[in-house]
């Protein structure tokens, strides 16, 4: 155990925020994820009302371990980056922008050695943080038998939460908003109480807002409701978090 913390020491001496660790074997995917997610869980900032945390990370590995990647790197890194999104999610941290991870080589580093870098990235204006992901093309057979010329307004319209960043779909189920870890979508805020509000389908197309009987209620548009419909657009107030309701 000596040995092994004496190599982390030497590794985290070469990169601000690096961690390393010697393997006997190549440097596996499912090990840079779970250090990914501890860099970002380390490098987390606490601010008044929201927990920031990186949204770049560099990961450094010897040449023969980058070698092992080289037909897949490209997918590797969207699936670590998939991987810390959902992450942040999970733990409820802001990200700036969307994750992004690249693969560098470090010469000096061994075999089973690697090391990250971490930063914190500002996002551009008007850019959202995270796009949903494009659907797969349909097969031809699909096309031409299958797939109905449908015009778009004729579809129906999908809604989400836009919130600190992130879009959370509804998709036709009650989301309920609060302090307790329970609620779908956790507010930290101490005048929130642990079950505040929820956000349900009804009718056709159509959602609703509920106070679900909380101390300090909840806010539409600046104006108090207990039980009212959603429009694009609206803003709900609760506390100091502030959440859009959007058609995607």
């Amino acid at each position: 155990m000596a040995v092994l913390r004496s190599i982390e020491k030497r590794i985290e001496a070469l990169f601000e925020g690096v961690f390393g660790r010697a393997f006997r074997a190549h440097v596996q995917p499912v090990e840079l994820a779970r250090k990914l997610a501890k860099e970002m869980d380390e490098h987390r900032t606490v601010s008044v009302t929201r927990v920031y945390v990186p949204n770049e990370y560099t990961v450094y590995l010897a040449p023969q371990d980058r070698d092992q990647f080289s037909s897949y790197e490209e997918a590797l890194c969207k699936e670590l980056q998939e991987y810390l999104s959902e992450h942040a999610q999970r733990e409820h941290y802001v990200l700036t922008a969307a994750p992004r991870v690249v693969i560098e080589t470090a010469e000096d580093l061994e075999i089973g050695v690697f090391g990250i870098a971490t930063k914190m990235a500002r996002a551009a204006r008007n850019v959202p943080v995270e796009q949903p992901l494009p659907l797969p093309p349909p097969s031809s057979y699909e096309t031409q038998a299958f797939t109905p010329n449908v015009p778009l307004e004729t579809r129906a319209p999908t809604y989400a939460l836009a919130f600190e960043g992130r879009s959370i779909p509804l998709r036709d189920k009650t989301v309920v908003l609060g302090r307790s870890r329970e609620c779908d979508i956790r507010l930290t805020d101490p005048n929130t109480s642990r079950r505040h509000a929820e956000v349900r389908p009804e009718g056709d197309d159509s959602y609703v807002l509920a106070d679900l009987g909380s101390t300090n209620g909840t806010e539409l548009n600046g104006k108090r409701v207990s039980h009212t419909r959603l429009s694009d657009g609206d803003t709900i107030t609760i506390g100091q978090a502030e959440l859009t309701f959007v058609r995607e």
